[in-house]
């Protein structure tokens, strides 16, 4: 698919940006490599995908964001919805991937198959800066780090700069959950300083 599910390690950044700025991340390689970037649709699309997602919700209910290659061709579609815990990934076609459900607040996430399947699991730190992804007998197949960058901007900014490293081999749809771990954790966890 793209460089993105094959690296065994990579660093997922979210830029600074105004109050009003679109949710974005960028997917780089150790030295700086852009691999894939991740953003919310533009307003006009927004609204579409939120409807498409999430019938009958409105937009204050959930966030989407577009991952594209550096090309900007649609590789997935991640959608989470604030109120219910829960996160599905989608292929750019719009086909459900998998799920990420809340098992305990901010602690520990179910990684679920298209059918329901548990598949792994996720499991955070008290400080929700680690995480660790595991398979179904408990080992650890990915390691992710959100570093600290001072605290005025992880106050006042939603700058956020995670690690990624995923310990091959990993199935799939394991290693997509993986992957997209530091962007989904980032969306359920750190969007609260979002301003929008």
């Amino acid at each position: 698919m793209t460089d993105l599910f094959t690296a065994s390690s990579f660093r997922v950044e979210q830029p600074r940006r105004g109050p009003f700025a679109r949710t974005r991340y960028k997917i780089l390689t150790e030295d700086g490599t852009l691999l894939a970037q991740a953003a919310e649709p533009q307003e006009g699309n927004r609204l579409e995908h939120l409807k498409k997602v999430f019938p009958g919700k409105s937009e204050l209910d959930a966030r989407v964001v577009d991952v594209t290659d550096p090309d900007g061709e649609p590789l997935l579609v991640i959608a989470k919805r604030a109120g219910r815990m829960l996160t599905t990934l989608h292929d750019a076609d719009g086909e459900t991937l998998g799920t990420v459900n809340t098992e305990r607040i901010a602690r520990r996430y179910l990684l679920r198959d298209p059918g329901g399947t548990k598949v792994g699991e996720i499991a955070g730190d008290v400080a929700r800066r680690n995480f660790t992804v595991t398979d179904t007998s408990g080992t650890a197949v990915a390691h992710v780090r959100k570093k600290f960058a001072g605290i005025a901007t992880h106050l006042l900014t939603t700058a956020d700069k995670y690690t990624v490293e995923i310990d091959d081999p990993v199935p799939e749809p394991l290693r997509t959950f993986a992957v997209l771990t530091a962007i989904v954790m980032d969306m359920t966890l750190h969007e609260s300083k979002d301003l929008t």
